[in-house]
């Protein structure tokens, strides 16, 4: 087993009490931290998804890769071990699981641990999700990015709405084109966002979607361009924001973004995301040159209902 390294820079004094880096992908990691958070009742444990966590939170000595192919433990003076090791530093800390530390760390007793701890890892891709480019993002991203799937849902769900309540031969044109243009960008989502980082509420939003279009289709057409502009609107300056953000981890002034799975995930990610703006601000300019942007109280109340419930969906989506 490799020896022990100090944790770099002040961070080793900022360490607290033993800290414990595991793979929140696996299921049965999960499982035993579970164990262990509920035996803690102390708090003498402090536990970092590895997975999900931002790169600072590991430290300057420890990459993502490492932390997620096996448990590491920092010790209360910043050292880091690992495997068997680690695991009996949790042990330790735990009244409860004292004595099997203690056993651990009779004479010959480690290098069998590590031994049984090898062949754990060699039989533990079998039920662990496979890797996925959006693991690698920063958490805030892959937050985001389960909002524009949930969103690109709505959106295809918006057109369907319309074209199941208007007859309206201009109106269906009009719906039908924007819908095959969603359902490009749907599929795209589909393949960027794996099925454990999409929203658990998306038959919610794809209710909402569908209510959202076929709800001012029944008012006609000036109801429904309103409509599509006001939430496009939204989705716009949501877009850019995410753009923004990726351009700052991108653009790192400090150099800190070096060349590796982040990076590479981030690039082709961005192209996504910018094509995917681009289509939705001629969608928005599509629907308000359709219509002379004055709209009625009611009509004005319900862009500002669509615009808000836009914004709390996101907020929600984000968690869930």
């Amino acid at each position: 087993m490799p020896p022990a390294q100090p944790l770099p820079g002040a961070a080793a004094a900022d360490a607290g009490g033993p800290c414990v880096y595991y793979d929140g992908g696996c299921p049965l990691c999960r499982a035993e931290i579970a164990a262990y958070r509920q035996a803690d009742a102390g708090a003498r444990l402090r536990f970092v998804d590895a997975q999900a966590c931002p790169a600072e939170a590991l430290g300057g000595d420890l990459a993502r890769g490492d932390a997620l192919a096996r448990l590491h433990v920092r010790r209360a003076d910043g050292r880091l071990v690992q495997g068997a090791a680690a695991f009996v530093e949790v042990w330790a800390a735990l009244p409860r699981w004292a004595a099997l530390a203690r056993l651990a760390r009779l004479p010959g007793v480690l290098p069998l641990l590590d031994l049984g701890y090898a062949g754990f890892l060699r039989l533990r891709p079998w039920w662990r999700p496979a890797a996925h480019p959006i693991d690698a993002l920063p958490l805030p991203l892959r937050r985001a990015l389960r909002t524009d799937h949930a969103g690109e849902t709505g959106a295809v769900m918006i057109y369907r709405g319309v074209l199941a309540v208007t007859r309206d031969p201009a109106l269906r044109a009009f719906a039908a084109e924007h819908l095959a243009t969603e359902a490009r960008h749907l599929a795209e989502m589909d393949a960027t966002v794996p099925a454990r980082w999409r929203s658990r509420l998306l038959p919610c939003w794809r209710l909402a979607g569908w209510l959202t279009g076929a709800l001012p289709a029944l008012a006609g057409q000036r109801a429904v361009h309103a409509t599509v502009q006001a939430v496009e609107t939204f989705v716009d300056r949501h877009y850019g924001e995410q753009l923004a953000q990726i351009d700052a981890v991108l653009g790192a002034a400090d150099g800190s973004m070096q060349p590796g799975p982040e990076r590479a995930a981030l690039v082709p990610l961005r192209e996504l995301l910018a094509r995917c703006r681009a289509d939705e601000v001629a969608h928005r300019d599509d629907a308000g040159a359709r219509w002379d942007g004055r709209p009625g109280r009611l009509l004005a109340l319900w862009c500002a209902l669509v615009a808000g419930g836009s914004a709390g969906a996101v907020a929600v989506c984000r968690r869930v």
